[in-house]
């Protein structure tokens, strides 16, 4: 026995070693008992101690054998041993399985091919079988494997014969013949070579020797089939002559298809994904087929072939190659038919011997790959028609499918999705295609241009090979260039490489097939609008669709790829497939139909926006420019819950309105972001919304739009501590209620102008601001707005040192704001008695009113409201001394500041770093 390591022959010492070894390498990937190993090799007279000594015999294996793999070769498995190899790798296997595949291919006619699998199997020989083991067990395994030699020769025998190769026949009989005497079969094929070989006489001796052999050995005649044999040589009977000899067979090593493309030489990251393919093309019981999907310039094929290249000496009979070409521009995809015969072909048939027939080509492939150990890469699928024909049946093959469509109804397929490279990785593969020099010669370009090419590899190349053929180039020069959305898929187009293509193939495909119909019209309108993610409801809204009918084409957009996964139930572009979907829609529809689809979903986010400010403002609803519905949203929490994840929609639906040709949609935007995004904190990333927004009102004369928009500018400007221009905003807001005609709505801007008076310490100004806007305000038919101002009034009291009046108002507040509002208004009226009695002194109290709250604050969700009663809540609780629960409350605080964008990370983290923290600077800026 022979043991062969990566780097050499492996020494394996001892008669219960070497036993071990062979009686689990006969059993390779299979569990063996460990009662039939003590049986087999210890004997059946075991010592008592014999257990002890298999663990001892396995655990010596495992130091030899364990350097030369990178796994454990023998493992430990419930009631035995299993050596984890595939059976290919013991040679005693391997002969069965390539005489399996020579029968089968000498029964298709396919003689060449048997005559080469037959001398692979039997050049694995080098002589008896286990001469070095005694035991019984070794004795009955080695006479099986002899005769299955015997057997094989003789088979591999009568293909020569047939072939016409007689002459080396005779000669390889003859030493055959003289040590197994009483074997009939081989004596009649060497009497028949040496007669065809016109050598008679010798083939009569043939006879003689044999018949005196068994006659004096075994007391018997040779069979009916020699004596036969031997009365047609002495006729020479002309049944005996090869008339039309078969195809020659050629002596020679097996055909291994070794067809992968060349490796990538700039081939960068992709560590994870690398090895779970070499997982899945490794030893295993699991699923032969891999599919690794995603969208067209990620480089799925690449890796595909990357780690064939690394895995390619695993495969005994070699590995295949076959461009589908499911999405080559320009070319249609193969037909199953033809990457069948490109297949059997690749097998080792050819001519009349491939099949024209479908059926027939696919089940003479699932036969001569039946037991074969082969990897079949079958790169750019189409789609799981194409791939169900080409998947070979031996469990031995592995096939890797690259596809961009997922392939799920492929069964029993394990599958990788391949995304864009990360920052990290993209940049390195920019370094290896443009030179390390150049990216660090200007790293910021070299940074910018990465982001631009979205981590996609196929656009990277492209990127490369420009540079590389223009080196008076910098890379700030091709950032320039790749910077403009309108050229950037020119750029990615150089030689034979093109992004647009690319992408444009899988949109094609939709268009021809019946279920894509949809998903094809659909992407050139999400190209319209200027959203960093798209959900069914505004899908709908956009094309005119039923949400049901939307949001299946946004799925099939998603399986071919042209979407990406944002979150459940929202779907995002990759900057590239994006700027393709723009360019076709400025192409293939006509501009009345963009402008009415943009505006249907614009629409959609305008009236859904206002319904959820119905929930978090007690308000009358504002004038909205287009008519609401009944009811979108069954509670606050449902409009809060929509307006944390359409966020970023929201803002850039507005920022997409200001600039198109509806203003009052564009205002009405604008304006309806306002509240939802106060409650959340969010409300200070308003401010270039706001400018912009009170331009567009301003071109319109919208006196009433321009004074609100002024308002809630002013507002944010206080809340970032700018007093002075929220002042000029809140000062000019007064004049245009003036023109709009609508004096008693100034009561909102000199309430702002209270609050800033109020935090500059100038109380005696904000007491008459406040109390102007209580004269303007109609209490009965805007009591919210009534107890807004006399809460804003507390905070007055309190700064000026009339506690009692500041806590005698708040409590009235107490009791009148659960009226209108039970939680977040009730919540601010808790919050401010808390101040009162905090500034009076009367911690306590003042305990218990916070504690209510940020207890209503919180299952309200005003997020702004409550970060603030929670630091003052904790800085009370520092005053009592009770400062593991009031750095709770300001950590807590602190986190609501970060999550609304009010305080950097680095911010937060430096306050919370201080023994006794500071009060943010947000904290400071409100009341």
């Amino acid at each position: 026995m022979q043991v062969l390591g990566g780097d050499g022959p492996v020494r394996v010492v001892g008669s219960r070693r070497i036993g071990v070894l062979a009686r689990l390498a006969l059993n390779a990937g299979q569990v063996v008992h460990a009662e039939r190993i003590l049986t087999d090799v210890w004997g059946d007279g075991s010592a008592v101690t014999a257990g002890k000594q298999l663990h001892i015999v396995i655990s010596k294996l495992r130091e030899t054998l364990g350097p030369h793999s990178a796994e454990e070769v023998i493992q430990t498995v419930p009631g035995g041993y299993r050596l984890a190899l595939e059976p290919d790798h013991v040679d005693a296997h391997l002969f069965g399985r390539l005489v399996k595949r020579a029968r089968i291919a000498q029964a298709q006619e396919g003689r060449a091919v048997a005559d080469a699998l037959f001398r692979a199997a039997l050049q694995l020989w080098r002589g008896e079988p286990l001469a070095e083991l005694a035991a019984p067990w070794a004795r009955i395994e080695a006479t099986r494997l002899e005769e299955e030699r015997l057997t094989v020769l003789e088979d591999h025998a009568d293909l020569r014969l047939a072939a016409g190769d007689h002459h080396a026949v005779a000669t390889d009989l003859a030493v055959h013949v003289r040590t197994h005497p009483l074997r009939e079969r081989a004596a009649a094929q060497l009497m028949l070579a040496l007669h065809r070989a016109g050598r008679s006489s010798e083939a009569l001796a043939v006879y003689q020797d044999t018949r005196r052999v068994m006659v004096s050995e075994l007391g018997i005649e040779p069979g009916a089939e020699l004596r036969r044999l031997h009365q047609a040589v002495l006729v020479k009977d002309p049944v005996l002559d090869l008339a039309a000899p078969a195809q020659q067979v050629m002596a020679g090593e097996p055909y291994v298809p070794a067809e992968m493309p060349a490796d990538t030489r700039a081939f960068t990251a992709r560590a994870a994904e690398i090895d779970r393919l070499r997982t899945a093309l490794g030893p295993a019981h699991g699923p032969v087929v891999t599919v690794i999907d995603g969208p067209g310039g990620v480089g799925k094929s690449a890796l595909a072939v990357h780690v064939a290249h690394a895995m390619a000496a695993r495969f005994t009979d070699g590995v295949i190659y076959l461009n589908l070409h499911g999405s080559t521009p320009g070319l249609d995809p193969l037909p199953p038919a033809q990457a069948l015969r490109h297949l059997l072909r690749s097998l080792g048939l050819d001519g009349a011997a491939v099949p024209a027939g479908l059926d027939e080509a696919a089940a003479r492939y699932r036969s001569l790959t039946a037991t074969c150990n082969l990897l079949v890469i079958l790169d750019n699928a189409r789609d799981v028609r194409q791939i169900r024909p080409l998947i070979p049946a031996g469990s031995g093959c592995r096939v890797l499918i690259t596809c961009r469509d997922p392939l799920a109804t492929l069964d029993s397929a394990r599958r990788l999705h391949l995304g864009a490279l990360n920052a990290a990785d993209a940049a390195a593969l920019l370094s290896r295609l443009a030179g390390p020099d150049r990216v660090r010669a200007e790293p910021q370009a070299a940074e910018r241009v990465v982001h631009l090419c979205g981590g996609f590899p196929l656009a990277l190349r492209i990127v490369g090979a420009r540079l590389a053929a223009r080196p008076d180039w910098a890379l700030s020069d091709l950032e320039a260039r790749l910077a403009d959305a309108t050229r950037r898929l020119d750029v990615l187009e150089y030689a034979d490489l093109a992004v647009r293509a690319s992408i444009a193939v899988s949109h094609h495909h939709l268009h021809e097939e019946p279920t894509g119909h949809d998903a094809a019209r659909l992407l050139p309108l999400l190209g319209l609008l200027d959203l960093p993610a798209h959900t069914p409801a505004a899908t709908a809204a956009l094309t005119g669709w039923p949400h049901h009918r939307a949001e299946a084409a946004l799925e099939r957009l998603l399986d071919a790829r042209l979407l990406e996964p944002a979150a459940p139930g929202r779907y995002q572009f990759h900057d590239l497939v994006g700027l393709y979907a723009r360019e076709r829609a400025h192409q293939d529809l006509p501009e009345q139909e963009r402008t009415n689809a943009v505006q249907r979903a614009l629409h959609h986010y305008l009236t859904t926006l206002w319904m959820a400010n119905t929930l978090f403002n007690n308000e009358p609803v504002p004038r909205c420019p287009v008519e609401l519905p009944a009811t979108i949203f069954k509670d606050p929490a449902e409009a809060e819950r929509w307006v944390q994840d359409e966020r970023d929609n929201l803002l850039a639906a507005a920022q997409q309105a200001l600039t198109g040709p509806d203003p009052a949609t564009a205002v009405g935007l604008v304006i309806g972001l306002h509240w939802p995004f106060c409650y959340q904190g969010w409300h200070t990333q308003l401010a270039d919304l706001y400018t912009h927004a009170i331009e567009v009102a301003d071109h319109v004369h919208a006196w009433e739009d321009k004074a609100q928009l002024r308002s809630f500018l002013g507002w944010v400007h206080r809340d970032q501590g700018r007093y002075d221009a929220a002042i000029a905003q809140l000062e000019t807001a007064l004049t245009d209620w003036d023109r709009a005609g609508l004096p008693r709505r100034k009561a909102g801007v000199l309430n702002n102008l209270g609050v800033i008076n109020t935090i500059v310490g100038r109380l005696d100004e904000a007491l008459g601001y406040l109390e102007s806007a209580l004269e303007l305000n109609d209490d009965a038919e805007r009591p919210a707005a009534a107890a807004v101002l006399r809460n804003n009034r507390v905070h007055v009291y309190y700064r000026q040192g009339r506690f009692d009046e500041a806590i005698a108002e708040a409590r009235q507040l107490v009791e009148l704001w659960p009226k209108t509002d039970p939680l977040a208004d009730a919540g601010i009226a808790h919050g401010s008695l808390g101040d009162a009695y905090r500034h009076a002194g009367r911690l306590t109290e003042a305990v218990e009113s916070y504690t209510t709250a940020v207890r209503l604050l919180h299952e309200s969700g005003y997020r702004l409201k409550e970060a603030v009663s929670r630091w003052w809540f904790g800085t009370t609780l520092h005053d009592l001394e009770r400062h593991g629960e009031a750095w709770k409350q300001w950590e807590e605080s602190v986190r609501l500041l970060r999550d609304a964008r009010l305080l950097t990370p680095g911010e937060a983290t430096e306050i919370l770093a201080q023994p006794v923290p500071e009060t943010p600077q947000p904290i400071k800026n409100m009341l």
